[in-house]
């Protein structure tokens, strides 16, 4: 019996340092040591072909034939009968309102005017490079007056999904020519691969990290070793990727998105679920939602993320087929995600801060492109088992960040100290008096405004440059 206790206590004295190596190693911060390899995401037979690194301008004119068939579908899904009407006395609860969505779909056929949009958006000069096997494409914008600034510095520019470069049209002009700074930017907005007007990869493995090198690789094309980025949504992790694994390129990171997976961080969010008063100050706790509240949005909010992330070929059918659909699924996402309360209303909210025409201009990104099929494959590369052995979550930031909290963005929020588990530069954490998850198309004032005193401090405590 005395040798069964030993080998016992034996047995439990090696699970018990097992259990500790595993939770101290997922606890501590992580150095990346892999080597990412340089991967042709072009198609079978093309990698082989010597890659043009030429960068040609790029003028956004859509074929009349791709306009005509919208209409055409726009107009027999207004006179079809398979538009189910909603629950009565209800707004977006179920979803987009199909009452609405009429309203959304004879706007779109009777009122928008591509062709004058298509205008505004070739405003900013447009070119595409071959990275990588890819076509991407990107805005390129210098301000005409430079001279009047101490310094001008480059500033790559990222959105997310379902946006495009539409969320970053009204920003543009802010960071270019901002007003009483001595600081302005050269502006870079590309499209993610995959989205508008960029290729999508034809062989599965291009995540967030992978988006992150093409990038780097075109801003070395354009001529910048040393750059900042900003970034939200995809765009906030494409970001967070690249200055983590790109620390000599990115020298300062600013994001209206920042969050930590982080264990540590999220070890505080479960003590501060229960023990608020320990973790925050008034006015974080006055933001904080518990995992006990925000499990019923998150378990609402996100039921697109998980087929987007299993099966996106497969809502991917509809979306390309279905201008309606296409601007359901999409719209209903900026009702939401912009205010929670849009889905109590029968219109969502659309309107209360976006105009209908900007609206579409970002669905037609998608639409004209036939990109909403590969734009969520993103979301499969970043929930598959490649992009998870990178074991990216324990490997801190070192560059310095910038983050701006949103009043209504309402995902999980995450107080400075929880952001910090990741960001460990961190040079400011701002709340922002209003705004939600597309927060460069609802305030772009307020978020130029963020950034460029951010940027100022960063040439002041590190000169970058």
């Amino acid at each position: 019996m005395g040798k069964f206790k030993i080998i016992a206590v034996a047995l439990l004295a090696v699970f018990a340092f097992q259990t500790y190596t595993v939770v101290r190693n997922a606890l501590c911060d992580t150095e990346f040591t892999q080597t990412l390899p340089d991967i042709h995401w072009g198609p079978l037979g093309s990698q082989n072909e010597i890659e043009d690194a030429s960068i040609k301008p790029f003028n956004i004119n859509i074929d009349e034939k791709i306009l005509e068939e919208l209409k055409r579908k726009l107009s027999d899904e207004l006179n079809s009968s398979r538009l189910t009407p909603p629950l009565e006395g209800i707004g977006f609860e179920y979803g987009f309102n199909s009452n609405y969505l009429k309203d959304v779909a004879n706007y779109w056929l009777n009122k928008y005017d591509w062709r004058s949009r298509e205008k505004l958006l070739n405003q900013f000069p447009s070119f595409k490079t071959t990275i990588s096997g890819l076509n991407i494409h990107f805005q390129h914008i210098k301000s005409k007056s430079s001279g009047k600034y101490k310094k001008t510095r480059p500033v790559l520019v990222l959105h997310g999904w379902p946006g495009s470069i539409v969320e970053h049209q009204k920003l543009i002009p802010l960071l270019t020519d901002p007003k009483d700074s001595d600081v302005n930017f050269e502006v870079v907005v590309p499209s993610l691969p995959g989205y508008g007007f960029s290729d999508g990869a034809a062989k599965r493995g291009l995540g967030p990290v992978q988006v992150g090198q093409i990038f780097v690789k075109l801003m070395k094309r354009l001529g910048h070793e040393k750059f900042y980025i900003q970034g939200g949504d995809w765009g906030a992790i494409i970001g967070t990727y690249m200055a983590a694994l790109f620390p000599a390129n990115v020298v300062g990171f600013h994001s209206n998105t920042c969050m930590s997976s982080h264990p540590r961080a999220t070890l505080r969010m479960l003590g501060a679920t229960f023990f608020p008063s320990l973790f925050f100050n008034p006015q974080e706790a006055e933001r904080f939602n518990p995992l006990t509240n925000s499990w019923t949005f998150l378990i609402r909010e996100t039921g697109y993320m998980h087929i987007q992330a299993t099966k996106p070929d497969t809502v991917g059918v509809a979306l390309s087929h279905s201008p309606t659909a296409l601007a359901a699924h999409i719209l209903e996402k900026f009702s939401t995600w912009t205010n929670e309360n849009g889905m109590f209303k029968p219109d969502g909210g659309l309107t209360h801060k976006f105009s209908l025409d900007e609206l579409l201009d970002n669905i037609m990104v998608y639409w004209v492109t036939n990109s909403i099929r590969t734009s969520l494959r993103l979301y499969s590369e970043f929930f598959g088992p490649n992009h998870f052995r990178l074991g990216l979550e324990t490997v801190p930031v070192k560059v310095p960040t910038s983050c701006i909290v949103p009043r209504n963005d309402g995902y999980v929020f995450q107080t400075e100290s929880m952001v910090a588990e990741t960001f460990q530069n961190l040079i400011s954490y701002n709340y922002a008096p209003d705004g939600g998850h597309f927060f460069a198309m609802e305030h772009p004032d307020i978020l130029a405004d963020d950034v460029l005193p951010f940027v100022k401090s960063v040439e002041e405590l590190h000169r970058p440059f």
